[in-house]
């Protein structure tokens, strides 16, 4: 269960207010995320285990009912937990590994994972995100010795001012650089690569199909896809790729045996499985 002593200022039993978030907003999404991810949770069999997102949407005073009837979360906290779980492991397996490693989760959101994966570590961990974004965070959560919030764009080079330079870094982009333009993500890649000596990049990408139902579905802020994740290691040749997985892989982890037939039928369709990839690329 989530340690108390990491909530934050405002207690972990007070109500802490959201309903000034617009619905459709970059807030809103973070909302739905968390709430998605807060339903799975609750699962006696859950797989990703966020304690954390269960209790804070009990903290957040917000419109959780009408996020519910949009999300379907019944068969759509699947896909978020399953997506999570694998990057947590990847991150356990590089700070077993790199205990002394800098953490930059990048467009972290209003999710706990630094508090899930970092609570007994050694390590420097920094969310950052767009400022809207962060000063949600600081309503939820409070800063110590080892973690820092960073209200800002990605891309803004200014934000990396702040942070060490040398040794080791994981660098986590979870539903990031897909909505960055290509020339943004290499610009952000090359800078992350010189400031440290060595470490990795995992994010996941999206298919070619991104890019086009986005102008169906969402006006387009899908900006690329890839079939291979080759354009990374083309836009910043330092880094190469180990590892990469569907997103919905470990679909066998789903303990109702309904969803988990119909999550084994989107992955047996090669456009449904490769739609939403997770990359691991070291440097």
């Amino acid at each position: 269960m989530p340690d108390p002593e990491v909530q934050g200022p405002v207690g972990p039993l007070d109500k802490v207010d959201f309903t000034g978030v617009r619905w459709g907003s970059v807030e809103w999404t973070n909302l739905c995320m968390l709430y998605l991810r807060a339903c799975e949770s609750r699962s006696p069999d859950s797989i990703l285990g966020d304690d954390f997102a269960a209790r804070d949407v009990e903290r957040i005073d917000y419109d959780f009912a009408r996020i519910h009837r949009r999300l379907r979360p019944e068969i759509n906290q699947y896909g978020v937990a399953l997506r999570s779980a694998r990057l947590d492991a990847w991150i356990t397996d590089y700070l077993d590994r790199r205990p002394d490693a800098v953490v930059l989760h990048l467009g972290c959101g209003l999710h706990s994972r630094s508090f899930r994966m970092a609570a007994q570590r050694t390590v420097q961990w920094f969310d950052v995100d767009m400022p809207q974004v962060i000063a949600l965070r600081r309503r939820l959560y409070s800063e110590s010795d080892g973690y820092r919030m960073i209200g800002s764009s990605v891309t803004d080079p200014g934000w990396l001012d702040g942070l060490p330079t040398g040794g080791p870094a994981l660098v986590v982009a979870e539903g990031l650089l897909m909505y960055l333009t290509p020339a943004e993500v290499s610009d952000l890649l090359r800078r992350l690569v010189d400031r440290f000596d060595t470490g990795e990049l995992q994010a996941d990408l999206l298919s070619r199909w991104g890019p086009r139902l986005s102008k169906i579905l969402t006006s387009g802020i899908i900006r690329w896809g890839t079939r291979d994740g080759a354009e990374i290691n083309r836009w910043e040749p330092r880094l190469r790729l180990v590892e990469d997985s569907s997103v919905i892989a470990g679909f066998d982890e789903i303990p109702l045996a309904r969803l988990r037939a119909l999550y084994r039928m989107q992955y047996a369709l090669p456009e449904a499985r490769n739609y939403d990839r997770l990359f691991r690329f070291e440097f």
